[in-house]
């Protein structure tokens, strides 16, 4: 018996050590397809958001079946009938906190910051979605949304586009909750303290599904390590101090000069980006300034930390406590 657990033991960490994590988008959204969800096209589950079976086109694309799901278009005729890979954290909020997404965008952060290369390309945070719904949902946060209509025929998910605020299905506000709890964790980003009230309150009310335990089991076998906010190991409480795995690439790679994480000044806002306004060059916490929320997406400016800020010329708005 010993020598089997230890035959076991050296199998998976074979397994574990011969890894290798997709290192672009491209090739994660292929993985993923072959490794991951290669089953799940025809399974009652279906895509993130409605639930709709697909069936697969090319290395990882995939047509809609929307009378699987009694889908119906909104606006979007081709991306409603097609799906795409959505990142349950988009590129824009994590983009947004490193110092490549100021400089140029999400296409400087592809060619510039490994790290960045990572989260896009990251397994946990991509699942198959109606292309449409991938487009409507954009970057804005998830939330409650109340007094909206079935906007996609028998799709439950919501997107608020004036309060720039998407809710998805019951069935997996859970999986969305984990997923963003590993996200922010595993790459040390700043997360509202609204943000985390409402996924704590979905983590708390949706248990973890079988379906969720076998996904968590078949990235693994890929990447070498799991979701701990799927497995238990790790719970995420109201100012949840990341643990920040994901930052090595950062710390060993200075190819394009930049500095780690940890070296930029840390005065910055514990629970969420810190946006400017760039017509009145002030700038807003998430928590303390009662205005963070009400800059027009147009004028905003995002900055890492209150340093970055005011070397950029901007102030602390005066409402802020």
């Amino acid at each position: 018996m010993t020598r089997l657990i230890f035959a076991v033991s050296l199998l998976l960490l074979s397994a574990i050590s011969s890894a290798s994590p997709p290192s672009t988008f491209t090739e994660a959204k292929a993985i993923a397809r072959q490794k991951v969800f290669y089953d799940q096209n025809t399974s009652v589950l279906g895509d993130l958001y409605c639930g709709c079976q697909w069936r697969w086109v090319g290395r990882s694309g995939g047509r809609i079946d929307t009378a699987s799901c009694g889908y119906e278009v909104r606006k979007q005729q081709v991306r409603g009938e097609r799906s795409e890979w959505e990142h349950i954290v988009p590129a824009w909020t994590f983009g947004h906190q490193r110092k490549c997404w100021q400089n140029g965008g999400r296409k400087n952060c592809v060619a510039s910051d490994p790290v960045f290369r990572e989260m896009e390309a990251d397994l946990f945070n991509l699942y198959p979605s109606v292309g449409e719904l991938n487009s409507d949902r954009a970057n804005f946060n998830f939330g409650m949304i109340s007094g909206t209509s079935q906007q996609y025929g028998q799709c439950s998910t919501k997107v608020d586009f004036r309060g720039r605020v998407a809710e998805p299905r019951d069935e997996v506000k859970g999986l969305v909750a984990r997923s963003t709890f590993y996200m922010f964790d595993r790459y040390a980003l700043r997360m509202s303290r609204q943000q985390q009230q409402l996924l704590i309150a979905w983590n708390n009310q949706h248990a973890v599904t079988p379906w969720e335990v076998e996904r968590n089991e078949r990235i693994r076998a890929i990447v070498g390590h799991g979701n701990p906010f799927v497995t238990g190991e790790r719970r995420w409480s109201l100012g949840h101090k990341p643990r920040g795995e994901g930052l090595t690439a950062e710390a060993t790679s200075d190819n394009h000069g930049h500095r780690p994480l940890n070296d930029y000044p840390i005065e910055h806002s514990s629970n969420g980006a810190i946006i400017g306004n760039r017509n009145s060059r002030v700038y807003h916490l998430s928590t303390g300034c009662p205005s963070y929320d009400k800059v027009a997406p147009k004028n905003q400016v995002h900055f890492v930390s209150e340093h970055d800020a005011m070397t950029a010329g901007y102030r602390k708005a005066g409402n802020c406590s």
